[in-house]
């Protein structure tokens, strides 16, 4: 706004700055899809601990995959995680709080057997009296350990009351919720000593198995399963744990039609899908000889540059079973090396190496056993280059990550995006524009609009070029940012249009290194 001058002298102008900062948005927010004992369902829910998992959705579950997947996330690095939740027929517990007819009814905060073990205590409040009257109640999760107790003091059915019971625990409560309906002046305070009821009502169980009906809940835009990440701006990686331990007489591997599915979602998100071997790759040679190796295990994926999968299975203890050694589906470990490589050298560098340690885990096996699969270079050789990453063990460095290929980074596919972290780097940037350059919406599209564009683009990828993304020893080398008359004609001006063209020099890992040992002669007498 211009100075209002009005007398001679000097006067001070405070201009704003045409610079719009863009921040890199994170690239290991790991969102985890699978069945647990309790905990909110089709609700995107952040933890950052093995802690937390278990406060909210129960401890490890000897039916279940995902508690181990999320827990090998942590052990590996990971720092932030998405749990959604799915059930297959689980039911809630229930029970009320019968008083002088006016019967107040609770149903247990999510589906699950673990209902059947909560306890309320009722008791009259001090404070109650015949105009307002008032309860405290306790609610006490026995399943739990330690146990767990919530206290409401002084609450009310009155709808009109605020400490209305419903809303308090509809807003606080991890254990309960209050139905029915609540009448404005309620008879349940006289109550002459606690009242305890157990919620032995309704039904509660764990349901069955899940599969694909669940993890693809009712499609596209219905807040389930995998679509339950609509409820949240951001996921980086997405991990479908087996859906049952092996080995098993039920289902345990997620659908070739359910990984398509996910893949196309991730694609669309600007996210990354982590797959874990089918249970039929029992050794190497079946799976180097399984006939179209990835399209059968992801049922041909419109964008399998978004996903990676990785092979064998993983040896490690089972806390349920007083630390005797089981296997594992690698894909949780593999989510935690991502995240902590991301941490230590930026999502540009590949996720394997003998720094890619697989912590936690005594060896590697085929899918459902517990014998040692030591896989040799002859297998890696065979399974390489149809875009499956390999787990080894060398000796000194332990099991680590030995592949960084995307499932479209078979050699014949001949895929500009072959190898992960040049993936990866890609949907990096493409979040970070697509968030950082909101402010341009509605501004004049002009020249003065494109100049501030390339100012704060040009800005975010030097920063990149600076800490070592790119390939190239210039600016002008490593990427470029266009947005002038040239890339904006007066046909797109007219649409409302505002195009920015962005490339960048990935840097390649080197996957193959040649050491090339001359032998000199020792020079000869003249």
């Amino acid at each position: 706004m211009p100075v209002a001058v009005s007398y001679p002298g000097v006067y001070i102008q405070e201009a704003p700055s045409a610079v719009h900062s863009i921040i890199g948005v994170s690239t290991s927010l790991t969102a985890f899809i699978g069945r647990a004992l309790r905990g909110p369902v089709n609700i995107p829910t952040p933890i950052s601990s093995p802690a937390d998992f278990n406060r909210i959705f129960g401890a490890l579950w000897a039916s279940s995959t995902l508690g181990y997947a999320v827990q090998q996330f942590f052990n590996n690095g990971g720092s932030q995680a998405l749990i959604v939740r799915v059930v297959n027929g689980a039911g809630a517990a229930t029970t009320t709080l019968a008083n002088g007819g006016n019967g107040i009814g609770l149903v247990a905060a999510s589906p699950g057997a673990w209902g059947a073990n909560l306890t309320a205590v009722v008791t009259t409040s001090s404070s109650s009296t015949a105009t307002n009257p008032l309860f405290n109640l306790t609610l006490t999760d026995a399943t739990s350990t330690p146990s767990t107790s919530e206290a409401y003091l002084n609450v009310s059915t009155d709808p009109a009351n605020p400490k209305f019971l419903v809303q308090i625990l509809a807003q606080q409560s991890q254990l309960a919720n209050a139905t029915g309906s609540f009448p404005a002046s309620p008879d349940v305070v006289a109550i002459p000593t606690p009242q305890t009821v157990s919620f032995t009502s309704g039904t509660p169980s764990d349901g069955t198995d899940i599969g694909d009906a669940q993890v693809l809940g009712g499609g596209l835009g219905s807040n389930q399963g995998i679509y339950a990440l609509d409820q949240v701006p951001i996921f980086n990686l997405l991990v479908i744990p087996p859906y049952t331990r092996l080995p098993s007489t039920h289902p345990t591997d997620v659908g070739s039609a359910t990984w398509n599915a996910a893949i196309l979602y991730a694609w669309s998100r600007h996210a990354f899908v982590i797959v874990d071997p089918p249970s039929s790759w029992t050794t190497a040679q079946e799976a180097t000889e399984a006939a179209n190796m990835v399209a059968n295990v992801l049922g041909s994926p419109k964008n399998p540059e978004n996903a990676a999968i990785y092979f064998p299975y993983l040896l490690a203890p089972d806390q349920l079973m007083n630390n005797l050694i089981s296997n594992f589906a690698p894909s949780g470990t593999i989510a935690g090396i991502f995240a902590s490589t991301d941490a230590q050298r930026g999502v540009w560098k590949a996720p394997a190496g003998i720094a890619a340690t697989l912590s936690g885990t005594s060896g590697l096996t085929a899918p459902g056993g517990t014998t040692p699969l030591a896989l040799t270079d002859n297998d890696s050789a065979n399974l390489n280059p149809l875009g499956v990453n390999c787990l080894r063990n060398f000796p000194i460095f332990g099991n680590v990550v030995w592949g960084a290929r995307t499932t479209d980074g078979a050699d014949a596919r001949e895929s500009q995006w072959k190898y992960i972290p040049i993936r990866r780097l890609a949907l990096y940037i493409e979040q970070s524009l697509l968030q950082g350059t909101q402010w341009v919406v509605f501004e004049p599209n002009d020249t003065p609009l494109w100049a501030q564009i390339r100012l704060n683009v040009g800005a975010f990828m030097q920063t990149l070029f600076r800490q070592g993304a790119f390939q190239g020893s210039t600016p002008q080398q490593a990427y470029f940012v266009l947005c002038d008359a040239t890339t904006n004609p007066q046909s797109s001006i007219d649409l409302g249009i505002v195009n920015i063209v962005v490339g960048f020099a990935p840097l390649k890992p080197a996957e193959f290194v040649v050491i090339t040992i001359q032998q000199i002669a020792g020079q000869l007498g003249t």
